[in-house]
C-alpha cells in the first residue's frame, strides 16, 4: 500500500529506528509491501529515487527497500561492518525533501553490509560507488541522520531544477 512519505521537520525522521527481532518475521510482509508500493510510486512521482526506508513512511524499524540497477529488494536491520577510509562527493537528494534541492556529501566509495532478507537469511553485500552511496543514504534514516545533516557547507546545497540544468 502507498504510505505519505514524511517531510523534512518531522520528527520521526530523527529517531532511531528499532532492530527487528527473528519472532517478528511473520508480521515482515506489510511493511515490506508498503516499502515497495511507495518507492514504485515516488519514483513515478519525482522521477527519481532508488530507495527508502521505514522511517519515511512513519515506522521505526530498520528496515530499507532497495530498486537500483544493482540491486533490488528489502534489507532487514542492515548495518554497515566495513567501510573504505576513500571517499566521494556526491549531490545528494531525498523523498523526504519532495526531491526539491540536493546537497553536496561525502560518501565513502566503498561499504560491506550485513542483513537479512524477508525469509531472516543472513546476506552481506560489498557495495561500491552509487550503491554504496545509496545504501550509506538509507541506512541513515534508520539512524535519524538525514542527508542535510551530512552536507560539507551551506554552499553545497541547490534546487533541483538547477541541479538538472548541471546533468545535461
Amino acid at each position: 500500500m502507498i504510505k505519505p512519505i514524511l517531510q523534512l521537520g518531522n520528527s520521526i525522521l530523527r529517531k532511531r529506528s528499532l532492530p527487528i527481532k527473528a519472532a517478528e518475521k511473520p508480521d515482515l510482509a506489510p511493511l515490506v509491501t508498503d516499502l515497495r508500493d511507495t518507492l514504485s510510486y515516488a519514483k513515478i512521482k519525482y522521477e527519481y529515487g532508488r530507495g527508502i526506508a521505514a522511517p519515511q513512511i512513519g515506522q521505526l524499524k530498520r528496515m530499507i527497500f532497495i530498486d537500483a540497477p544493482d540491486f533490488k529488494g528489502p534489507l532487514v536491520n542492515p548495518e554497515i561492518t566495513w567501510a573504505s577510509a576513500d571517499t566521494f562527493e556526491v549531490w545528494d537528494s531525498c523523498f523526504s525533501f519532495s526531491v526539491e534541492f540536493f546537497v553536496l556529501v561525502d560518501r565513502h566509495s566503498s561499504i560491506r553490509v550485513d542483513y537479512f532478507d524477508q525469509k531472516w537469511k543472513r546476506h552481506e553485500v560489498e557495495a561500491e560507488g552509487a550503491l554504496s552511496e545509496l545504501l550509506q543514504h538509507e541506512i541513515d534514516h534508520l539512524d535519524g541522520v538525514l542527508a542535510v545533516d551530512r552536507m560539507k557547507d551551506t554552499k553545497g546545497m541547490m534546487m533541483r531544477s538547477e541541479w538538472e540544468k548541471r546533468q545535461t
